[in-house]
C-alpha cells in the first residue's frame, strides 16, 4: 500500500510544489489515520502487560513474566535492567501517556480532524523522539542485556512505523522542506522505508543470536 491510498489526492498529484508551510490546516486519510490508531494501540496494549509485570516483580522478585520463554527471550532480565528505568521510574509508564496521546491523534484523525503544521511538526518531533529512544534500547537489549522482550519488539515496531508514516505525509504535504522527487519518492514508496527499517532490526536480532535460533 502506498500513501496515495492514505493521503488525500492533492497531496500527491500536486506538482506546482509543495504546500506553503502553515499555509492551511490539513488532515490524512482514513488508511493512514486508522495506521495511527494501530500504531497507538499496539504501543499501549505493550505498555499495560510490561507495566503490570513490573509491578508483580516489584511484589516478587521470583516473578516469572508469561513471555519470558528461554535464555533470549526473556521479559524478566530486560525488566530487572538498569534500562528498564532510565527516568527513575519503568519505562513503560512513559509508553502509556505517549501512545495513549498517539492513539487519540489517530481517532481524531478518522474523525476528520485537521491540524496545523505546527501539531504536525510536534507530532513528528515526538515520534523522532520516541525512535530514537527505542534504537537505543535495541542496542542495550542486544548487545548489554543480551535479552528480548517480545512486548518491547511490538512497542519498536508501533515506534518505527509511526516516525516513518507521520514523516512521509509531512514530506508529501510539505510541512517538511524537500525536494519534489523526494515528495514523490515517499508518494509512492513510504511504506517501504518502515519495511527497510524494521528488516534491519529483524536481521540485527537474527544475527546477534544466530547460533541459537539455529541450534
Amino acid at each position: 500500500m502506498s500513501l496515495q491510498g492514505m493521503l488525500p489526492r492533492q497531496a500527491v498529484t500536486e506538482s506546482s510544489g509543495p504546500p506553503r508551510p502553515g499555509r492551511a490546516a490539513y488532515g490524512a486519510g482514513r488508511g493512514f489515520a486508522r495506521l495511527v490508531v494501530l500504531t497507538g494501540a499496539a504501543g499501549l496494549l505493550a505498555s499495560w502487560v510490561i507495566t503490570l509485570d513490573e509491578f508483580a516483580l516489584l511484589r516478587n522478585p521470583d516473578f516469572v513474566p508469561g513471555c519470558s520463554l528461554n535464555p533470549v527471550i526473556s521479559c524478566g532480565t530486560i525488566m530487572k535492567s538498569a534500562q528498564a528505568s532510565v527516568f527513575g521510574f519503568p519505562n513503560p509508564m512513559l509508553g502509556l501517556v505517549a501512545y495513549g496521546i498517539v492513539a487519540c491523534v489517530g481517532m481524531s484523525l478518522l474523525g476528520g480532524g485537521r491540524f496545523g503544521r505546527w501539531y504536525w511538526l510536534t507530532l513528528n518531533a515526538g515520534a523522532l523522539l520516541g525512535v530514537g529512544f527505542v534504537s537505543w534500547l535495541q542496542f542495550e537489549s542486544l548487545y548489554r542485556i543480551d535479552a528480548l522482550c517480545l512486548w518491547c519488539c511490538l512497542a519498536w515496531a508501533a515506534t518505527i512505523v509511526l516516525f516513518w508514516q507521520v514523516t512521509s505525509l509531512n514530506l508529501v504535504k510539505g510541512a517538511l522542506p524537500a525536494p519534489s522527487w523526494v515528495r514523490g519518492l515517499f508518494a509512492e514508496f513510504g511504506w517501504a522505508v518502515p519495511v527497510l527499517h524494521l528488516g534491519v532490526v529483524g536481521m540485527l536480532i537474527l544475527t546477534r543470536w544466530w547460533d541459537f535460533w539455529t541450534g
